[in-house]
This record gives structure tokens, C-alpha cells and sequence, in this order.
């Protein structure tokens, strides 16, 4: 993390403290709106942006809750699915996965099911007892963008996929806890990686996060892993946190068929969970609670 008494990141030559520290130099809004985008293409999203998402995250959250609450044994994928699609419906939201990239994904939601890493394809498989699942939702409401997701378990699971489960989500609130201006986005893959590894966990380093509220995805890119990405966070600034924690190898392979469904490589369990955020003036606000 940058000392006050380091060098400024801009290059300007003076020290942090007397440049864009958060606290002791505030800048104008729209100049570092504009500074930020010129330099790392992100965006700072003004309040009336920040309403909307706000309003799109708390909806992504009541669906992923809702469907999460109707995931149990017997029932399919594409039962949740329906479900979802029916709840964006009468929200008058839209699914931001349904026929997004290429090939277009086929669904609203994705249900990623034990070593499935992510962006699982509900289908007609049933829940059985021992699963865990990764249930993706974003939803778009008014244009903005909400973006999370959580795990289900499925009756008695084993004590392996019990901690990676548990292990995913104290990386995830771990890495939001040190959310403020000025933290580097290199500070939230230290942290999860840190605590991964300390309980024999690994942590992907094939998928990231990132910007979301105006797009789906926008810069900038959030690793989970340690990396060098030193951009100081901004009030202002909304992404995810979805930190992939495997049992095994970090590695994972894409289905050569659907050229989505993302596995872990040994066939050991993976789990998620993933949160919008927004950094505040002196800290973080989570955009997805229901």
C-alpha cells in the first residue's frame, strides 16, 4: 500500500500526501473524473449514475436471494432459471448474461456446480444431495448494472467443499474490509490470496473482476491473486470483488463444447460469492444487499 510520504502514483514528482492523498488534497470531482478515465479508462460515477446502480444492485440481490432460496434437492437449473427470467420480467429489468458475448450465453443466470469455476449453464439436471453451487445474477435496471452472486448447498456436503465454500466468503468480506480511497486495487488480490493460501486453498487467476454499473464490464480489472495493478481506488469508483477459491489446483479448463462452463482442472470443488461495490469518500459502500 502507498505511504503518504511516498511518491505520488501521477508522476508528478511531489510526495502522496501533499498530491492526491484522499484525505489531505481533495480534487475537484470532474477533473479527477476526467484524470481517471484519461489514465486507467475508468469511470467515477457521478451521484445520479450511483443512484441507479444502487437501485439495479438492490434488485440483483433480491433475485439472487429469491433464487438461491428455491435452489434444493430435485429441482434443475433451468428451474432456477425460469424463475430468474420471470423475476427480471416483473421487475421490468433485463438479465445482462442472456446472449452476451460470443458464442451469446444461453441463459440469464449462471449456476456454476461444484468443480465448475464459473459461468455454468442451468439445465436440466436436478440438485442432489452433497452439491454446491455458484448462482451468478446480474440485472440491468433502467441501463445500470448490478452485478452478484452466492453459494447454495445442497443437503450434507463434505468438509472439503464446506471450507472452500466458507474460505471464498471470508476472502470476499476480507478484501471489502480495507475498501477506501487510495487503497490500490493490488491490496484486494493480496489480501485474498494471503488468506487463501494460508488455509490450503488456491486462489483462479484466469478470471477477474471488474467495473460494473454503465456497462457490464468496464476497467478497471480486479485479479484475485497477487499482481502489480497499483491504481489508487477514487470515491466513486463501482466493481465487483468475486474472488474463485479452488480445494485443489488454481488451474481451470473451458468446455470445448459450450466454450463457457469454466472447471477446475483436478476436478476438485470451487466456490464464490461476489458483491458490487462502491468506494465512498472515506470508505466503501456494498451496492448489493437486498
Amino acid at each position: 500500500m502507498i505511504a503518504r510520504n511516498d511518491p505520488c502514483w501521477c508522476g508528478s514528482g511531489k510526495k502522496w500526501k501533499k498530491c492526491h492523498h484522499p484525505f489531505l488534497a481533495p480534487q475537484d470531482f470532474k477533473s479527477l473524473k476526467a484524470e481517471y478515465f484519461k489514465k486507467y479508462q475508468i469511470v467515477l460515477k457521478t451521484p445520479e449514475q450511483i443512484e441507479g446502480i444502487r437501485a439495479s444492485g438492490k434488485l440483483a440481490a433480491t433475485i439472487l436471494k429469491k433464487v438461491c432460496a428455491k435452489a434444493k434437492e430435485g429441482v434443475t437449473t433451468q428451474e432456477l432459471d425460469d424463475y430468474a427470467m420471470e423475476l427480471h420480467k416483473e421487475a421490468g429489468a433485463i438479465p445482462a448474461p442472456l446472449g452476451y458475448g460470443e458464442p451469446p450465453f444461453p441463459k440469464g443466470i449462471c449456476t456454476s456446480l461444484n468443480e465448475v469455476i464459473c459461468h455454468g449453464i442451468p439445465n436440466d439436471q436436478p440438485l442432489v444431495n452433497g452439491d454446491i453451487m455458484n448462482i451468478d445474477v446480474t440485472s440491468v435496471l433502467n441501463g445500470y448494472y448490478g452485478d452478484c452472486s452466492a453459494m447454495v448447498t445442497i443437503g450434507e456436503i463434505s468438509e472439503e467443499k464446506q471450507k472452500v465454500v466458507d474460505v471464498s466468503y471470508e476472502c470476499l468480506m476480507r478484501a471489502i474490509k480495507i475498501l477506501k480511497p487510495g487503497i490500490l486495487v493490488s491490496d484486494i488480490g493480496q489480501v485474498i490470496e494471503d488468506y487463501a493460501t494460508s488455509e490450503g486453498c488456491s486462489v483462479v487467476n484466469q478470471f477477474v473482476a471488474h467495473g460494473v454499473g454503465i456497462e457490464f464490464h468496464e476497467a478497471p480489472q480486479i485479479a484475485h491473486c497477487y499482481n502489480t495493478m497499483d491504481i489508487p481506488l477514487a470515491a466513486g469508483m463501482t466493481f465487483t470483488i468475486e474472488p474463485m477459491i479452488n480445494a485443489g489446483v488454481r488451474e481451470g479448463e473451458i468446455d470445448l463444447k459450450d466454450h463457457w462452463t469454466a472447471r477446475t482442472l483436478d476436478g476438485k470443488p470451487s466456490s464464490q460469492w461476489e458483491h458490487t461495490l462502491l468506494i465512498t469518500d472515506d470508505g466503501y459502500e456494498i451496492l448489493t444487499l437486498p
